[in-house]
């Protein structure tokens, strides 16, 4: 496929998050933090800015040059996290205060993150709904992929719908068995990928 990518940086920060917004608006994940659609699309964006904001800082994002897709990862290393900035408290303060949703998805991912060998994080993954199905999340997903398979480096994300679950496990990611099931909402995977043999 005749993409072309590039890693983005703070200047891309706004194109980032509208690729999020326009992508998520309509995943179970985003539509149970944010039940209300005109609501979701008001605070959408402030909610997947922090997300673009924590990658921009301390990961990596790459970029279809043509704005219709990202991927954010971030290097995880083994061990307990380290205190500092609490992400999911955040992510609520900066989007909607008074909704306790907006921080518990992450309260409950990171409850089930594993953390006993580093790995690479696929935070998120975005491509416009018009571009989807065209083969461009995975295309997107392949360089590090094939990184982590040259340095034998494991991958982790968590699936926010069974499309997309269906599209990591072609990739060799594997359901971890533990879902994270969401207060009276969908249920996300948590899923690993072990180093590919080359």
């Amino acid at each position: 496929m005749g993409v072309r990518i590039r890693q983005a940086d703070q200047r891309d920060r706004d194109q980032v998050v509208r690729i999020l917004e326009v992508a998520f608006h309509e995943d179970p994940v985003s539509s149970w933090v944010f039940p209300d659609e005109q609501h979701r699309r008001a605070v959408h964006g402030k909610f997947l800015g922090v997300f673009a904001d924590v990658t921009l800082d301390g990961g990596r994002v790459d970029l279809l040059e043509d704005g219709t897709a990202a991927a954010l990862w971030i290097s995880v290393p083994a061990g307990a996290p380290e205190e500092g900035e609490d992400t999911p408290a955040l992510m609520r303060e900066t989007a909607d205060p008074d909704n306790e949703r907006a921080e518990l998805v992450g309260r409950l991912t990171g409850a089930v993150h594993p953390h006993d060998r580093a790995h690479e994080y696929l935070l998120m993954i975005g491509v416009s709904p018009e571009r989807q199905g065209e083969g461009i999340g995975e295309t997107l997903m392949r360089k590090v992929l094939e990184r982590c398979d040259r340095e034998r480096v494991p991958a982790y994300l968590e699936a926010s719908s069974g499309r997309s679950r269906g599209l990591y496990e072609r990739l060799g990611f594997t359901f971890t068995g533990q879902t994270v099931d969401l207060p009276d909402g969908p249920s996300m995977w948590p899923m690993w990928r072990e180093p590919q043999p080359g």
